[in-house]
């Protein structure tokens, strides 16, 4: 089936190149038009640019997901409803999406100051620490998660202190927030940081010299425009927490109803043979995210109502 679709994708993008040509012609209006080519001539005109960004589209995006669809799609809508909605499959939803989403608004905050602290104050080692932002996005998640459960076990240099108090991180639905936090952070800084540079300072002044106070300044000045990207980079956060499977699964226990998360149930499936089971749990996942990440970009719309 996967190679129909794919089959389908590349007949279509051959489609729209032919539109394209007949479209070009020059056809003498004294001579009839078949159908077929007055429709084809009819469709918009594509540069070469749309029509590769489209087959690109198409065989990277487009027929995968279509073909997830179409596998989830030969079990019955008893049996499909009975996998999504099994109780070790929403116990997973909960601790993927509330974990992601607490870990994606964690980062919003402490993401926006540190990319305030980078851009406004000049320190011993910035470079360095500012270099060290971006550190996830190089290192492998198998590495963080081995390096995370390492320091926050009991043993380890933050979980002994934290040991104390009776907080367990490691091997516990703390871990996943962690490692969630950990592989997150770089998208709200980075989405954050070019904005703030773009803020003039001479905004602030002004407001100060309008009798406005450093909160009010914040709030009505500084903010506003900070909006969208804090929602951009809160929302690639989320997405990249939600798939995130390499580190949570060393610093986690996966312990079905405790910290087993939505991705390592995926994996379990499959070594199940299962795949008709994790294919749906994947479209679950897929459904579940376009939704949440929709109701962001609306949040983000709303942000830029004033723009």
């Amino acid at each position: 089936m996967s190679y129909l679709l794919l089959i389908i994708a590349i007949a279509s993008v051959f489609m729209m190149t032919m539109a394209i040509s007949y479209r070009r012609r020059k056809i003498n209006a004294s001579e009839p038009i078949p159908p077929g080519q007055k429709f084809l001539s009819n469709l918009p005109e594509f540069s070469w640019t749309w029509r590769i960004t489209l087959g690109y589209l198409a065989v990277m995006l487009f027929v995968p997901l279509a073909a997830m669809f179409v596998k989830a799609s030969t079990e019955s809508p008893e049996n499909f409803w009975r996998i999504a909605t099994s109780p070790i499959a929403l116990a997973t939803y909960d601790v993927t999406f509330t974990t992601s989403l607490i870990a994606a608004a964690f980062n919003g905050l402490f993401g926006t100051l540190i990319a305030w602290v980078l851009v406004r104050y000049d320190f011993p080692l910035k470079r360095f620490v500012d270099a060290s932002i971006d550190l996830p996005f190089a290192l492998p998640t198998s590495v963080a998660g081995l390096t995370l459960a390492t320091i926050y076990s009991d043993n380890g240099w933050i979980g002994s202190l934290l040991a104390p108090l009776g907080i367990k991180v490691s091997f516990t639905r703390l871990g996943v927030g962690v490692a969630m936090i950990f592989i997150s952070l770089p998208f709200v800084v980075r989405t954050v940081q070019p904005v703030m540079q773009e803020i003039e300072k001479e905004m602030e002044e002004a407001a100060w010299c309008l009798g406005a106070s450093q909160w009010t300044t914040f709030w009505r000045v500084i903010l506003p425009p900070l909006f969208p990207p804090i929602l951009t980079g809160v929302a690639l956060g989320f997405s990249r927490a939600v798939g995130e499977y390499g580190s949570t699964v060393i610093i986690s226990s996966n312990t079905p109803f405790k910290d087993l998360i939505a991705p390592v149930l995926i994996f379990q499936r499959l070594e199940q043979y299962d795949y008709s089971g994790a294919t749906v749990i994947g479209v679950v996942l897929l459904i579940i995210s376009l939704v949440l990440l929709l109701g962001i970009n609306l949040l983000q719309a709303w942000g830029r109502r004033y723009d």
